[in-house]
């Protein structure tokens, strides 16, 4: 009679704690491995995803030049004209 408490205990605790951990264990473990075989394999070239994770390097940040472009020369000019009317008057 004690054995058979025992057996039927032992299925009782396979039915209700063995099982679900083995599956829990089992689906987490076969997500982990997904995504690391897509992190691998296609993850890893998307730029987005090289940004978020911190894979790609910064390009330095090249300085810009005072007078880079035509509007930036036309104010210069101008100020030049200025500063000229004024030191003739």
């Amino acid at each position: 009679m004690a054995g058979g408490s025992l057996e039927t205990a032992w299925e009782l605790a396979q039915l209700f704690v063995l099982r679900p951990v083995l599956a829990v264990t089992f689906v987490l473990s076969f997500i982990l491995l997904s995504w690391y075989v897509a992190w691998r394999t296609v993850l890893v070239h998307v730029p987005l995803v090289q940004e978020i994770a911190g894979l790609r390097r910064k390009k330095p940040v090249k300085p810009k030049p005072p007078n880079r472009g035509r509007i930036a020369r036309f104010y210069e000019s101008q100020a030049q004209r200025n500063s000229k009317s004024e030191g003739i008057s």
